[in-house]
Formats: structure tokens, sequence, C-alpha cells
């Protein structure tokens, strides 16, 4: 196994295609070719299915991937250490946020201190974003909870109460403050599955004895807020989420308060990446 056999195969999987991979390399693409037909069989695997001028991962070259992620990683790291005046000056930053409101600040401190550093945000449910950290899409999670698992750093960004809305002008704009058994006869606009606020919502009407049935189920923030101000039925968000939105009033929640605890959180084994590092200390002051 040679050095630049892995790393034909990484950049392979990691671009979709050898002639991507042959341009980000600076090679052509029957030397990229040639590097993963001579690793396949050398160890007698497949790595790889072909279908015409696409690639597919089989199970081994998933499981391969996993390994040249950390491979290279560490690399990058070795480079940064031994170029400790220039590893912030340029790179990516990938953040993807469950809601990035709460971050909007903090990205804007890290862009004036690390201005050669490109920032990408994605939006996307607490599950996907667990997700994006672990198959290595995602630098930084944004989370609307605080995780247990070892496997991932955390930095607290505070807690906010769920607040229910509705639309100016309907019938439920007036009710003011909420039980949770009055929630749970109105028609409910809710994200879907793996959604946080919904799963913190949910907990403690389960707590009641109480089951929530949404009438419509969003995929996506937006897409919930847009259907509560049309006048479609009643929504649940946290209140630092509410915003000033001039179509739509809080309904707050009476009794306990719903919390939700926003987190920035990565990899623990990603943690002293250098652009990790930078932006999980910032954070955290």
């Amino acid at each position: 196994m040679r050095y630049v056999q892995l790393r034909a195969f990484h950049h392979v999987a990691v671009t979709g295609g050898f002639s991507r991979a042959a341009e980000a390399l600076h090679l052509t693409q029957p030397a990229i070719s040639d590097q993963v037909r001579r690793l396949e069989q050398e160890y007698d695997v497949l790595l790889f299915v072909r279908h015409h001028r696409q690639v597919e991962l089989t199970p081994e070259g998933r499981n391969l991937l996993a390994i040249t992620h950390r491979l290279f990683e560490c690399e990058a790291r070795a480079l940064d250490f031994l170029s400790e005046t220039r590893a912030l000056r340029s790179g990516v930053l990938r953040v993807m946020a469950d809601s990035a409101i709460h971050i909007t600040g903090l990205l804007a401190r890290y862009r004036v201190r690390y201005p050669g550093v490109r920032v990408t945000l994605r939006t996307g449910n607490s599950d996907e974003v667990i997700g994006a950290l672990y198959g290595f899409n995602a630098d930084i999670g944004v989370l609307g909870v605080v995780p247990q698992e070892r496997t991932l750093a955390v930095v607290r960004l505070g807690a906010t109460p769920i607040t229910a809305f509705a639309a100016r002008g309907t019938p439920w704009a007036g009710l003011g403050t909420l039980d949770l058994g009055r929630l749970a006869r109105l028609p409910l606009v809710m994200r879907e599955p793996g959604s946080r606020t919904r799963a913190r919502v949910e907990e403690a009407a389960r707590a009641r004895g109480l089951t929530l049935e949404p009438a419509i189920e969003a995929e996506g923030r937006e897409a919930v807020r847009e259907l509560v101000a049309s006048g479609a039925g009643v929504g649940v968000v946290s209140e630092a989420e509410f915003g000033a939105d001039p179509r739509i009033v809080a309904l707050p929640l009476s009794g306990t308060p719903i919390l939700m605890e926003e987190a920035l959180v990565c990899l623990a084994e990603r943690a002293e990446v250098r652009h990790i590092r930078a932006f999980m200390a910032l954070a955290g002051r």
C-alpha cells in the first residue's frame, strides 16, 4: 500500500469522480485510475462500483474512507503545526446549524479575527447536524440540545424557553398564554421528526399524559413560520428564534418553562484542528 494510492482513493471518494480527483491533485485521470486500480488489485478488494462516468463507494470503500478522513486530517494538522504563523490565514470552516441565529454574532467576530478563512453555513435539524459531523461533512455544529456523547466536544451557548405562536387576525392570536392541554387541542404546524424543538414540546406533553398531533408537518423552521403566518395553524419555536415578524404573535406557554439549550459542538477527536479550535475558543469567551 502506497501513500499515493490512498490519496488517489480518498480524493475520488470525496470529490465523487476520477476526473474531479485528478483536477484536485493536478494529475491526469489515467494516473488516478491506475493508482486506485493498483490498490484494489494488491488487496483484492473492490472500493468503487463504476457506472459509466459515475462512481459509488462499496461498503469496503466507505469503511476505508472513514480511515482516510482521519489520515489526511492528521496530515493537515501536522502541516498546520509546521506552518503555525500561516495556519489561520486560509482554509475553510464548515458550519451546520439547526438555527443560524444563535451564531451570527460569533461568525462575524470570527471573520474579523480570521479574514482569510472562508466560512460555509448550512442548516438542518439536529439529527442532520449530528450526521454531518460524524460523516465529516461539517466541522462545527449548532444544536438545540446539549449532547451527552463523549465523542462530542461542547460549548454551551445559553438556554431560552419555547413559545407557541399564531398569525395575527386568526382566532388563536388572542388566546394569550396557553397551557399544554389547550395547545394539544389546536391545529398544530410542527417540524419534521428530528427537530429538537418538536421533541422537547412532545416530551413535556407526554409527561402530562398528552399527545401532540400535528395538523401539518413541515420540513424546516422557515416552512413552519410561513405556514403559521398564512393562518394554517399554531406553531412552536424557541423565543430566541421568534424574531421580529409583524405577521405573527407569541402565545407563551404556562407552567415550567420548556427550555431549548443551544450548544456549539464538534467531534472530540477533531477539537484540536486549528480552525475548529479557534472557533470553539472564541465561542467560550
